[in-house]
């Protein structure tokens, strides 16, 4: 018989007050406050923390800016050079998979749990998770709020104050709530060596 656990995590209907999951929670939320209270300057020892929070970190390079939040972390993957900006917010019930190059702006939310919209049965405390996917070199703008089973390509730009409902193909900008597809782009990716990239996205950190 499957735990409360193993049924969230293959989308199946669980019970979100099960005991385990309570447990798991809180232990997290415990690193999460240690994490959020960390001075900005120690840079080894936020790495570190999210390492063992973080399900998969592609390289050394992933930074988070303080404050972060998520439910689990275990189910949170990540690309490399992995860049996210304050309040960055992740209920991650299922997997959340994130691509190389990404970059998250601002008080972004990601959201995989899902719950019925009739009422009796949401107050049952059942509910169920459904993934989302990141493709490589995406710009996710400043307070966009992604919805449970989205997939987001590779080469996007989603703009600022976006609420994403659906999928979001390769190669595009798109923006809005709902959000859709503005104008398709060429797949322009950086040509220069690993220096000139991480120049650039000095450069553009700089901006945000």
């Amino acid at each position: 018989m499957k735990t409360e656990k193993e049924k969230m995590l293959s989308g199946e209907l669980y019970s979100a007050v099960d005991p385990q999951l309570l447990e798991e929670l809180n232990a997290v939320k415990s690193i999460i406050h240690q994490y959020n209270n960390l001075p900005p300057t120690a840079y080894e020892e936020r790495f570190l923390m999210l390492k063992d929070l973080l399900g998969y970190m592609a390289d050394d390079k992933t930074l988070i800016i303080q404050p972060f939040y998520c439910d689990y972390g275990k189910q949170i993957r990540v690309g490399k050079r992995f860049f996210a900006n304050f309040n960055f917010t992740v209920l991650d019930e299922a997997f959340v998979t994130i691509g190389d190059d990404c970059f998250i702006g601002p008080n972004v939310s990601i959201y995989t749990a899902c719950h019925s919209t009739d009422p009796i049965e949401r107050n049952s405390r059942r509910e169920w998770a459904e993934p989302v996917t990141i493709g490589n070199n995406v710009w996710i703008g400043g307070s966009v709020t992604i919805l449970p089973g989205v997939t987001i390509g590779d080469n996007v730009t989603i703009g600022a104050g976006s609420v994403v409902v659906k999928d979001i193909p390769s190669n595009v900008i798109a923006a809005g709530n709902p959000c859709r597809v503005i104008r398709e782009t060429p797949p322009n990716l950086p040509k220069g060596g690993e220096e000139e990239n991480e120049s650039a996205r000095e450069r553009g950190n700089e901006n945000r």
